[in-house]
């Protein structure tokens, strides 16, 4: 079976008797074992972004190029390390 995503992908799903033997196969590992309805119920899905502390404001900042790039650099929160940058910045003046 197949199905087309809201992108436009097409999913090819398994069959009644592929996905049997596929959870079978599942359920006799021990390492691995499926959750129980108590522990799916522990989950809970969010919408969107993690809600913000409420204490920042966007603006527009015109920063060097290489400053820029030695944060993106290191990775995924960089502008949060700008922001401690600054803050540190602040206390030292």
């Amino acid at each position: 079976m197949q199905i087309k995503t809201k992108s436009g992908r097409i999913l090819e799903l398994p069959s009644p008797e592929e996905d049997a033997q596929i959870t079978a196969a599942a359920l006799t590992d021990p390492d691995n074992l499926p959750l129980t309805d108590a522990e799916l119920g522990q989950f809970k899905r969010g919408r969107g972004r993690p809600q913000g502390s409420g204490k920042k404001e966007q603006v527009t900042l015109r920063i060097d190029t290489e400053i820029l790039e030695q944060f993106r650099a290191t990775g995924n929160g960089w502008q949060t390390r700008i922001n401690d940058a600054l803050r540190d910045w602040m206390k030292q003046h």
